[in-house]
């Protein structure tokens, strides 16, 4: 039992999240999308003991994109101020949030 405590927790949106990741190293950081997609998930990982290589590419993209973790809050507070950066595709997900 206590090996099991020294594993790396898993998040329960690893995998849909590593998926983003991936596209997010591909993309232009000028897009409003990609930005909001890197704060989000800045702040879903912030702290979480667990999914290394995700939060590695997370602090990558920030050097790649030339940006602090503040100034990226910053742009993405004015995105979503000016804009509707998240749009409902379906009413099904009009009731679930995904700030987990």
């Amino acid at each position: 039992m206590a090996e099991q405590s020294r594993l790396p927790q898993r998040h329960p949106q690893e995998k849909v999240d590593r998926a983003i990741v991936d596209l997010l190293l591909e993309s232009d950081p000028q897009e409003a999308m990609a930005m909001a997609e890197l704060a989000r998930l800045r702040i879903r990982y912030n702290g979480f003991p667990g999914a290394a290589d995700i939060q590695a590419n997370l602090d990558r993209l920030l050097i790649e994109w030339h940006l602090t973790e503040e100034q990226l809050f910053a742009k993405t507070r004015a995105l979503h101020s000016t804009e509707q950066i998240y749009q409902v595709k379906a009413r099904k997900y009009q009731e679930q949030e995904d700030w987990n």
